[in-house]
């Protein structure tokens, strides 16, 4: 009988200990910040190094992964108004069997043509190849091109819930204003998920990457949630900030403020961290 009751406590113990250590894995979620190199116009090329950061991010056991803004063809490249497909279409199809055949949630900015407008837009895709969300950028510098990105809507703005949590989703320049956090604050998301383009004149690196962090930081604290911010590495082609280079240098802050990792400057990198959605 004894020997009964001491397997049985063992059992009980041994339970509880599993249960705790499930319980602790699943208070985080597993984010590869997939810091790319995106050459403008190169869609084949783009999404060979795309799918390249895929096998790395499920090597490292990710359960996310995010990707830059514009990472098909290329931000603010006035090529994107004859080579960008409509959202459905070949390219968000193309990243939606990429999810599937990887088993990962993608995060990703691309361009996307709707009749005569370009959007600069990302998606949100599931772990079997649904489309769960799209972003259409909202404070898009029209200054940078000619003709410019067409503006999403303010009123679009959402958090969308997934098997990971409520994920709050902008795209770069978006999380410049205070009116368009002031939404996302009340939709209280678990964590957010920001593509940047985050590009300077080359002299200016790696001092710029102080800016990237700051903004994010700023945002993360606000929100009271981990924020990833996700840059590529590359070199822009044409408009007033052509030969401006992409510095890398991504970042992940918690919701306390603090600095969960750094990316490499100026070099392409995949890296994992561990996010945690907030209690409500």
């Amino acid at each position: 009988m004894a020997l009964r009751r001491i397997l049985g406590l063992i059992f009980v113990s041994s339970s509880l200990l599993s249960y705790a250590s499930n319980a602790g894995e699943s208070a985080s979620v597993k984010v590869a910040i997939c810091q790319i190199l995106v050459i403008d116009s190169d869609r084949e090329g783009n999404f060979r190094r795309i799918e390249y950061a895929l096998v790395d991010a499920k090597e490292q056991g990710a359960q996310i992964a995010t990707f830059p803004e514009s990472a098909i063809l290329g931000w603010e490249n006035p090529e994107a108004h004859r080579l960008a497909h409509p959202i459905p279409g070949d390219d968000s199809q193309r990243i939606q069997n990429l999810a599937k055949k990887f088993d990962l949630m993608i995060a990703i900015g691309l361009d996307e043509k709707d009749g005569d407008r370009l959007y600069d837009s990302a998606i949100l895709v599931d772990r079997t190849g649904k489309l769960l969300w799209k972003h259409r950028k909202i404070n898009v510098l029209p200054e940078l091109m000619s003709p410019p990105y067409a503006q999403g809507r303010p009123d679009d703005i959402s958090v969308i819930d997934t098997e990971f949590g409520r994920i709050a989703f902008l795209i770069c320049a978006d999380t410049f204003s205070d009116a368009h956090f002031d939404r996302i604050k009340q939709l209280k998301p678990d964590f957010m998920i920001v593509p940047y383009g985050w590009a300077a004149k080359s002299q200016e690196w790696p001092e710029h990457a102080k800016e990237l962090e700051k903004i994010v930081g700023k945002r993360a604290k606000e929100l009271g949630c981990d924020v990833v911010g996700t840059d590529l590495v590359g070199v822009m082609s044409a408009g007033p900030w052509k030969g401006y280079t992409y510095g890398g240098a991504s970042v992940a802050i918690s919701g306390a403020g603090e600095v969960i990792t750094r990316l490499r400057d100026r070099d392409t990198e995949v890296k994992l961290v561990k996010v945690h959605p907030r209690s409500h």
